[in-house]
């Protein structure tokens, strides 16, 4: 009897039952013989039982299971079940041992559910099985042996649950499988060689385990792999038998172990690869051997190994390239192939984005070549040897967004041309010879928010042009500038360091800033107006008179000299002063101002260089919270590990105070959150960032304060009607941008990269021009290539499903909750359900009501008028299910400062797959 697969599907709730049919199931139920009857009332007693055994909400997902009539029941059509799938239905329960009385089953599909429990042994029964999925569940205990009796198995997924144990070697035995995944469990022990048995496998996912031994030579067997990842296991011994794999391989991922050897000249058999990650082993010597893989390879991770040697002429031959990592290794001489390679790149009209080589010792020029790279997104060359004229390697470069050269050894002129780099935000090229003036076409790189020119040689004086640009660091010290400074401090309202010393700057200082200099006259009070400086030194110059007053303001400095004689200074406890060493005055625990300057005059030939901590000059809020006790009428939010408060200090300056929860149970944890954040905070500098102003810790409270931001949350924002009105489209497009470009620098841009872990609607405060601040940073975890094991972190409607079941946290976590505030952002409200309908819609190739005929209209916010133009591309694809198929931060704010295109149809008939599900911005 010909028979059917009948799929069924239930919209948002996204349960499907894959069952056996006939083409007509009446007939085939009324010719079925005594022994069929009695095999279904079997069938049917099993799917009851399991059925019991489930959570509430799980059966009345099933409630017309019922009675020993299953041809009844939903979702099942008679004679024999051969097909069942519960994919992403919330399940909560365990698989029962009498699973195996399903004996004609050929799919079995419970993945992406809270499945607990162990696989038990009984699986075996199901000889017909050819698809069996329990990913993403909670599944622990061993891979039971008997799952190697499966003999008609061809795909078989359990990654991301808790197994443990070893990989049972009857897996060698089934002979049809092509697609092995059992990466992020808890396996241990060795790689089978048994493995290299299955001759049918095509891909094999192994990584994010704890396994251990070297990668068996059986799997030079695997004559059909083309995909093959081990990353962030603890392999050990050398790669040798890698290139006795297939040719057919194309991504290759042996990154996060412990492999060590050379990089073996057989690579160069793989002729299809386009995906090569070697990077954080112990790798050594050459890399000869990667300028003979094939021209399609796209992206090569070398960085944090032990190479050594020269890049080789032969990479000018990968003219598919586009990541190529190589920093922290040992390499040496030019990197005239790597410029061989982008020209190569430009001809073709090819991607190459990022170039890193930092941390090496190549040396020679920057090739001439490389300004033909119009597409260049990323350049780190940083901490090498390059020499050579500066002057005119680059080109334009419309698309270069971080640029660093600094510290090696380069000279020439800095080019007009850089006013044309309309997405430049950093600019090193610090510790080289570089001469002549600063060129005024800077003033033009309008998103340049990081300068640093200092250690060089460049003369005349800054030009005026500088003052238009909003920046976070400006560093021009230790070069022989001179004359005054064309700008105002009040023009630098966004700035938080300012290098200007060991210059030949000259007048008086008035609204100018330096040390080591030729400035004369006293510190002027309108530097009470840099709030978000952070590290101020004027030593060596020939200044008199006093602190200002205005300096109380200054909360993030440390200074030397009286203190200023105000209530905020004169009431401060020691505790809020104390690392500011050279301070003095009356206050208790300071030296004499008179003994103080005697021991200067004495060492006065030792430079004084002064940089503040985040801590100092904190008395008064001190005083003002010991007068309020943290009232509760101050309250202006809640947090997982504290409540935040509104200060106002006698200077009229508005922080907040967010003080910590303190509670026996939980003092270890608040603990090492207060000092988490503490420590990553101090190295961020973001304009989409929430500032930290300083923190308190001791046995009554514990707290940290930061810039307060105006109209608070996000989530209160969109809750209050008038004020969700207000913040138009292009206002929320901003601040989703804003999110972006925060998170893109914190995982990018940072050193180590920074991990946010919260963010949500409550975690994105806005101010006053609905400008996008995050906050709430909470922990520092290293990229790349590294995931960290933690309690549970996060708010729950925005954290992503594989933190959710593994708590194993990497940068994909925060892309998955940006995902879920952009869309926050667009529908006005928390999209809840719609959510998963999304990412099932993103991440299946067949229609789906939710991504392709609802309307944009119904999903967006219905108190704002209709767009004019394109919303956010990619939302759909920032919040996948599987963490692999996301974009990175860097990625998304890279795509969304594309200029948004016109709405392509009346905006009444935009179906939400035309603007959503159907956009990819990591290709």
């Amino acid at each position: 009897m010909a028979s059917q697969i009948l799929l069924l599907s239930i919209p948002l709730v996204i349960f499907t039952l894959l069952v056996y049919a006939s083409f007509f199931a009446s007939f085939a139920y009324s010719a079925s013989t005594g022994a069929e009857v009695a095999n279904g009332r079997k069938e049917a007693e099993a799917l009851l039982q399991w059925k019991v055994s489930l959570d509430s909400q799980s059966q009345s997902l099933l409630s017309s299971w019922a009675g020993d009539s299953p041809c009844n029941w939903f979702g099942i059509s008679c004679d024999s079940l051969i097909g069942l799938n519960l994919l992403n239905n919330s399940l909560y329960g365990s698989i029962p041992s009498h699973i195996g009385i399903l004996s004609n089953l050929t799919i079995l599909d419970l993945s992406f559910n809270n499945i607990s429990g162990f696989i038990p042994s009984e699986i075996s029964s199901l000889k017909s099985l050819g698809f069996f999925s329990l990913a993403v569940n909670h599944i622990s205990g061993s891979i039971p042996k008997e799952i190697g009796m499966l003999s008609s198995l061809s795909q078989l997924f359990l990654h991301e649950n808790y197994l443990g144990g070893l990989i049972p070697a009857s897996i060698g035995n089934l002979s049809h499988l092509t697609n092995l995944s059992l990466y992020l469990n808890e396996l241990s022990g060795g790689i089978p060689p048994e493995i290299g048995k299955l001759g049918s496998l095509t891909e094999l996912y192994l990584s994010s385990n704890k396994l251990s031994g070297t990668i068996p030579t059986s799997l030079g067997n695997l004559r059909s792999l083309s995909k093959l990842n081990f990353f962030n296991n603890s392999l050990v011994g050398p790669i040798t038998s890698i290139g006795n794999l297939t040719a057919s391989l194309t991504i290759l991922n042996l990154s996060s172990n412990k492999l060590t050897g050379t990089i073996p000249a057989s690579l160069g058999n793989l002729r299809s690869l386009s995906e090569l990650y070697l990077r954080n082993n112990n790798l050594v010597g050459p890399i000869t051997s990667i300028g003979n893989l094939t021209t399609s390879l796209t992206k090569l991770f070398l960085s944090s190994n032990k190479l050594t040697g020269e890049i080789p002429a032969s990479f000018a031959n990968l003219r598919s390239l586009s990541k190529l990592y190589l920093w922290n290794n040992s390499l040496v001489g030019p990197i005239t192939s790597i410029g061989n390679l982008t020209a190569s790149l430009a001809e073709l009209d090819s991607s190459f984005n990022k170039l890193t080589a930092a941390n090496n010792y190549i040396t020679g020029p920057i090739p001439k070549s490389l300004k033909n790279c119009n597409s260049l997104l990323r350049l780190r060359l940083e901490r090498n040897q390059l020499s050579g004229n500066i002057s005119d390697a680059f080109g334009t470069h419309p698309h270069l967004s971080y640029m660093d050269l600094s510290d090696n050894e380069l000279h020439g002129e800095l080019s007009w041309k850089w006013e044309q780099f309309n997405n430049l935000t950093t600019f090193k090229i610090s510790g080289n010879k570089i001469s002549g003036e600063i060129p005024a076409a800077l003033g033009k790189a309008t998103h340049l928010q990081a300068l640093d020119l200092s250690s060089n040689q460049l003369v005349g004086g800054i030009p005026k042009e500088l003052g238009n640009l909003k920046l976070i660091e400006l560093e021009l010290n230790d070069n022989k500038l001179s004359g005054d400074i064309p700008f105002d401090v009040e023009s630098l309202s966004d700035l938080e360091r300012l290098g200007l010393a060991a210059n030949n700057f000259s007048a008086t200082i008035l609204k100018q800033l330096g040390n080591k200099n030729r400035f004369v006259g006293s510190i002027p009070a309108e530097m009470g107006s840099l709030q978000s400086l952070q590290s101020l030194d004027l030593s060596w110059n020939s200044l008199a008179g006093g602190i200002a007053s205005e300096f109380g303001q200054l909360q993030q400095l440390e200074l030397e000299g009286p203190i200023p004689d105000i209530k905020a200074f004169r009431e401060a406890p020691f505790e809020a002063i104390r690392n500011n060493s050279n301070l003095c005055g009356n206050a208790t625990g300071l030296k004499a101002c008179a003994a103080l300057m005697k021991n200067k005059t004495a060492h006065k030939k030792s430079p004084k260089v002064v940089i503040f901590t985040v801590i100092p000059l904190l008395g008064s809020l001190l005083g003002l919270i010991a007068t309020e006790e943290f009232n509760s009428r101050y309250c202006i939010g809640t947090g997982g590990y504290g409540v935040v408060y509104k200060a106002v200090l006698p200077s009229e300056q508005v922080l907040a105070v967010k003080k910590f929860h303190q509670t026996p149970e939980i003092e270890v944890t608040i603990l090492k959150a207060f000092r988490s954040e503490i420590d990553v905070l101090m190295g961020i500098r973001h304009r989409n960032i929430v500032k930290l102003y300083g923190f308190c810790s001791h046995a009554k409270h514990s707290f940290l304060v930061y810039e307060f931001v105006e109209k608070g949350s996000l989530r209160k924002v969109l809750n209050d009607e008038e004020q969700a009105v207000k913040m138009d489209w292009d206002k929320r497009l901003n601040l989703i941008k804003g999110v972006a470009n925060a998170l893109s620098y914190m995982h990018h841009d940072c050193s180590p990269p920074i991990i946010h872990r919260d963010i949500s609607s409550n975690n994105v405060l806005l101010d006053s021009e609905y400008e996008a601040h995050v906050s709430d940073c909470t922990a520092r975890l290293l990229m790349p290539d590294s995931s960290n094991w933690t309690s549970f972190a996060g708010t729950f409607g925005y954290t992503a499903p594989e933190l959710a079941y593994t708590m194993k946290v990497d940068a994909k976590c925060d892309v998955y909750s940006f995902g879920v505030v952009a869309l926050e952002v667009m529908m006005g409200k928390h999209p809840g359900d719609f959510i998963s309908s999304l990412m099932l819609s993103a991440s299946t190739s067949s229609s789906s009501p939710i991504g392709h005929n609802t309307l944009l209209k119904d999903v967006l916010d219905q108190r704002l008028p209709p767009p004019k133009n394109k919303l956010a591309d990619g939302v759909a694809h920032v919040a996948k299910t599987d963490p692999h198929y996301r974009p990175t931060m860097l990625q998304v704010s890279t795509k969304l400062t594309t200029r948004w295109p016109p709405l392509p149809k009346l905006f009444s008939t935009i179906e939400l797959g035309d603007e959503l599900v159907h956009r990819n911005v990591t290709g």
